[in-house]
């Protein structure tokens, strides 16, 4: 479904742990990001890329390597792909094919495309990279700690920052690389909210903002989770963990595993193995 809109951005919800997908259009080109989930979600996209794309050219940016954000990518043959280096260079790429394929086969469904991970043609490499189409300018920032792969990316003059799989209006921070450069990620974002003109924030799960309050909000949710998570841990205090743990919306088996491999991560960062 559509979550948000204006004249120049589009964002999908999927119903599957409220994953989103954008779809950029300016004066220059097209940009969908994260295609994502469902084969009829996927479609309801592609359909509307169609009617909005014109004459320009469609590129596909991925904020991170996580095989929910990259399961659609062979519905658009035909686009360039963005991504960061370590996406391209992703040491686990067979695994995350076999989760798609594994999803796929769980809940019975044909893939409707190949299934196959992104090969990049726009590598990301460092922070303050940027790429130009006329007057678009796209600027991206290394963002690791739920992933090592990830990417802010700024689109410019429409004040969009695609945040991947940060600032959720309600996800607490999955750790699967580094709670330290999580939060250097963190401190990141504060940067990049005084240093770029942020009038719209879309997150890989959640709700997109347009507020700047809201968006200061989101980053200070996650800084003071890892903060008290980071001491319960050092502390050694299994309730405050598990107090922690109830804290995640949603709770489940997925959520039960995330925050133990948030303590883990933590345990081994900031205690030592």
């Amino acid at each position: 479904m559509i979550q948000f809109q204006n004249e120049s951005i589009t964002v999908f919800q999927s119903a599957l742990f409220q994953t989103t997908c954008t779809v950029v259009v300016t004066k220059d080109l097209v940009i969908v990001v994260d295609p994502n989930w469902l084969p009829h979600e996927i479609e309801e996209i592609k359909e509307h890329v169609a009617r909005v794309k014109g004459d320009r050219d469609v590129y596909l940016l991925f904020t991170h390597g996580d095989f929910d954000h990259i399961i659609g990518y062979h519905a658009f043959p035909d686009a360039k792909v963005i991504g960061s280096k370590g996406l391209q260079e992703h040491p686990e790429k067979a695994q995350k094919l076999e989760l798609i394929q594994q999803f796929y086969n769980e809940y019975y469904i044909e893939p409707p495309y190949e299934v196959g991970f992104p090969e990049i043609d726009y590598v990301i490499h460092k922070d303050g990279q940027q790429l130009k189409f006329g007057e678009t300018t796209l600027t991206f920032y290394l963002a690791q700690g739920h992933t090592h792969d990830g990417l802010f990316t700024l689109v410019e003059p429409l004040g969009l920052w695609v945040a991947g799989d940060y600032l959720s209006d309600f996800e607490l921070p999955f750790i699967y690389y580094s709670a330290k450069a999580y939060e250097a990620t963190l401190r990141k974002a504060e940067k990049v909210l005084l240093n770029h003109k942020v009038s719209v924030l879309v997150p890989g799960h959640g709700k997109t903002t347009a507020e700047h309050a809201e968006i200061k909000r989101r980053i200070q949710l996650s800084q003071d989770y890892l903060g008290r998570l980071i001491a319960a841990v050092v502390d050694e205090d299994v309730e405050r963990q598990k107090a922690l743990e109830k804290e995640m919306p949603f709770p489940s088996n997925f959520t039960k595993e995330c925050h133990k491999d948030n303590v883990e991560i933590v345990r081994k960062e900031y205690v030592g193995s």
